[in-house]
């Protein structure tokens, strides 16, 4: 649902406050109080936006806040049709307008919008790793880039008024936090992992020098309350099952901190680490998760994110759902705000 321009500022990793005056024609755009872009709008089967007034010293920074703000405002809004009376080269180049066969007219598409990484990945590396083929244990997979530190991802959930973010696991920072959400019997029932600190200190080590797996940290304000887990599935187990292609990726999820659970809370996690794994490598098209079959409520939720059930299969220690979601249809049925 559209939510309420007028009173409700969006933040924006590294870039602060954006706050907006509104009415049914126009739009002015002010980023840490500082005046950035003027437009009158027209409504029509696509919103018309003329520009009046431009921040010069921030022209590609004030077109994408723009789009930013329309596209975040009304989750069905999937095109602009911007006219300018220049073109700005560097918004092309990216994607962030597409020229038409009219002059000064161009296109903005929330499908392609998403899809541009920055801000959300701010300084954690985003350029495409050239590809070379490798073999490990017996499987041919490209070789993967360096795992980054810090933080990942980054962005401000407007639903939530909350920041949603992605930081790499730090094992000296994590350990007891990540063992003591293991021992949670909820947890544990599904994830089967309970143990001691030294184990779960091995089980984290393992995965550090593993390539084809990143551990990641989920925090809501900054505060930790998940753990996950991303892996390549090429090189992992689920392959055969799900005939991976060189760039699918795959996930596993916990909630550990028992006050941000729920389905609200769950569809802003989810969208963000979806959204992360789609935007480090544009050549992923797929994201494969494989849940138990018999976690209906975990299920449920991956459906609600545009994932589909696609078949069930039995892995040696569970029976198991292959729950499948495909960059186009995440991007195209976009919700992100």
């Amino acid at each position: 649902m559209p939510f309420d321009v007028a009173s409700q500022p969006l933040s924006l990793p590294r870039w602060g406050s954006l706050s907006a005056d509104e009415g049914d024609a126009r739009l002015s755009l002010t980023l840490e109080g500082r005046p950035l872009i003027q437009l009158r709008l027209v409504p029509g089967e696509v919103l018309a936006v003329h520009l009046q007034e431009i921040c010069s010293e921030r022209v590609q920074q004030a077109l994408w806040a723009a789009c930013y703000w329309l596209f975040a405002r009304d989750v069905g809004c999937q095109r602009l049709q911007w006219h300018l009376p220049d073109a700005v080269p560097q918004a092309q180049a990216t994607g962030l307008l597409l020229a038409t066969a009219q002059a000064g007219v161009y296109l903005s598409e929330r499908t392609l919008f998403w899809q541009l990484p920055q801000p959300w990945l701010g300084e954690s590396i985003s350029a495409v790793y050239p590809q070379q083929m490798q073999m490990s244990d017996g499987k041919r997979h490209p070789r993967r880039a360096p795992k980054p530190r810090g933080e990942v991802y980054r962005r401000f959930d407007s639903r939530l008024g909350a920041w949603v973010s992605l930081r790499t696991l730090e094992i000296e920072e994590d350990l007891e936090r990540y063992s003591r959400w293991q021992n949670n019997p909820r947890v544990a029932h599904f994830w089967q992992e309970q143990g001691s600190l030294e184990q779960h200190r091995e089980y984290l080590t393992k995965l550090a020098a593993d390539p084809h797996a990143l551990t990641l940290i989920g925090c809501f304000d900054d505060q930790p309350f998940a753990y996950f887990e991303a892996y390549w599935a090429k090189e992992d187990r689920i392959a055969p099952f799900c005939q991976a292609d060189d760039y699918d990726r795959g996930m596993h999820m916990l909630v550990g901190e028992e006050s941000h659970r729920g389905p609200h809370k769950v569809a802003s996690w989810m969208s963000a680490l979806v959204h992360y794994l789609f935007l480090d490598d544009p050549r992923t098209q797929r994201i494969v998760v494989e849940p138990r079959a018999d976690n209906a409520k975990m299920i449920g939720y991956l459906q609600d994110q545009g994932f589909h059930c696609d078949k069930e299969f039995d892995f040696p220690h569970k029976r198991a759902a292959l729950v499948i979601l495909g960059r186009e249809r995440f991007f195209d049925r976009c919700v992100l705000v």
